[in-house]
């Protein structure tokens, strides 16, 4: 099994990477093109804690990135309505780590709790 903190990283820099292409290489870039960006700086920000198994830490991960994957629906939606397949790819790429992310917290979560 992935490690969470693993999983989270790879997430916060698929957030960071995408978003921050998909602002600077749009004709007319948007400052929300950069929530991504933000988040997948909090997340990597916390990485040491969930790393260190600090339960508070990983639980604000954890909560971030179910914010995340439901944030990235809405975008998701509006680029496959615009037809535009390069940012529903971003899109989807960041919303699927995401998702990664969270199964991999939830199965170290279930393992924690079986062990105590």
């Amino acid at each position: 099994m992935l490690q969470p903190h693993i999983a989270s990283l790879i997430h916060s820099i698929s957030l960071i990477a995408l978003g921050s292409f998909g602002y600077f290489n749009s004709d007319n870039p948007s400052v929300t093109a950069l929530i991504p960006v933000v988040f997948g700086i909090l997340l990597i920000a916390m990485n040491k804690g969930v790393k260190n198994q600090n339960k508070l830490v990983a639980h604000i991960a954890v909560t971030l990135t179910l914010l995340i994957i439901l944030g990235l629906l809405k975008p998701l939606q509006g680029a496959l309505g615009r037809e535009d397949y390069a940012a529903f790819i971003r899109v989807l790429v960041m919303l699927g780590t995401g998702i990664f992310a969270m199964i991999t917290f939830i199965k170290s979560f279930v393992a924690a709790r079986k062990a105590r």
